[in-house]
């Protein structure tokens, strides 16, 4: 008697598509690992950096402390302590003075020059590398630079005066002034960055509609306010933005400078927060005034964005 032996099934081969599918995923997961593995410190490192001192600060606005005895809980005392300080809101004035005439002077000035150096000419190479070298130097060569500059005495502006037979400025040494030289001195710095964000901006103009304005008869101006300026209008609102971030955070050069004089006429409100936590040393104090500087910045930034996109000039 014979026994037949059932042949083995083989498995049938799974559907293309679903395998695609799941090399896809898998290809998907490897790439996620990969990035998350170069990516990984440098994420930790930066979270360490900004959320847990962002914490910390919080935390020291509603204490009393001065680093060496114990910490105090004094709640929102340290907030009411600069509604009524006449020294927090001149830092506050100072720093809106300095705002409005630095932010509308470094977008006007690197809108001009990136137009400026938006053409084909001999050496412009050479020209766009010098415009932006002054964007990074250091702000202590800054300082040191605008020091020996706008110095009463022996500096270069006083001594071009007396040739001119007009009449010498105090400079960085009377209050009236030395918000109008540390303004100048910004702009010498970072106007290089507003040019080359303009500059980019320029270059990615379609040709063909400045041809076709060109070819229907319109002149530079006309081209330019009509064609040009609506294609840089997100890039200004971007520009308008950072440069006011940065305007609000002004220190170093006012410390390589100035240190706040004279008759704290150059005190920011970055420099009056630093003074309450490093050299009075009532951190507290200090991380308050922090804290109402963040909350500003991004008023200032959210109430631009919403203005920019309620008028259709959308930047991020």
């Amino acid at each position: 008697m014979t026994t037949a032996v059932a042949a083995p099934t083989v498995p049938s081969p799974p559907p293309p598509e679903r395998s695609r599918r799941a090399k896809r995923t898998r290809a998907g997961l490897l790439d996620s690992v990969s990035g998350w593995m170069f990516a990984g410190p440098a994420t930790l490192l930066v979270l360490g950096l900004s959320i847990f001192p962002a914490g910390w600060a919080l935390v020291l606005s509603l204490q009393k402390w001065n680093g060496f005895s114990p910490p105090e809980y004094v709640g929102g005392a340290n907030y009411a302590r600069l509604v009524t300080d006449e020294a927090f809101f001149d830092a506050v004035l100072h720093t809106v003075v300095y705002t409005a005439m630095f932010v509308p002077l470094s977008v006007l000035a690197g809108l001009f020059l990136a137009v400026a150096l938006n053409r084909r000419i001999r050496f412009i190479g050479i020209y766009r590398t010098a415009i932006f070298v002054p964007f990074v130097a250091s702000a202590a060569a800054t300082g040191i630079l605008s020091t020996y500059l706008f110095n009463p005495q022996y500096g270069l502006v006083n001594n071009v005066l007396r040739m001119l037979s007009l009449p010498s400025q105090g400079w960085l040494e009377d209050p009236s002034q030395s918000m109008v030289v540390i303004t100048i001195m910004s702009l010498w710095g970072q106007a290089a960055f507003t040019t080359v964000i303009y500059l980019a901006a320029l270059q990615d103009v379609p040709a063909e509609l400045l041809e076709a304005a060109r070819i229907d008869g319109a002149g530079k101006w006309q081209t330019f306010w009509r064609i040009v300026w609506p294609q840089l209008t997100p890039v200004t609102v971007f520009i308008t933005i950072w440069q006011t971030i940065g305007a609000i955070q002004l220190f170093d050069l006012v410390y390589t400078t100035t240190r706040g004089g004279p008759l704290g006429a150059t005190k920011t409100i970055v420099y009056f927060l630093w003074e309450k936590a490093f050299r009075t040393l009532d951190f507290g104090y200090g991380s308050a005034a922090a804290y109402v500087l963040f909350g500003v910045t991004l008023l200032t930034t959210v109430g631009v964005v919403v203005y920019s996109r309620r008028k259709n000039m959308e930047a991020f």
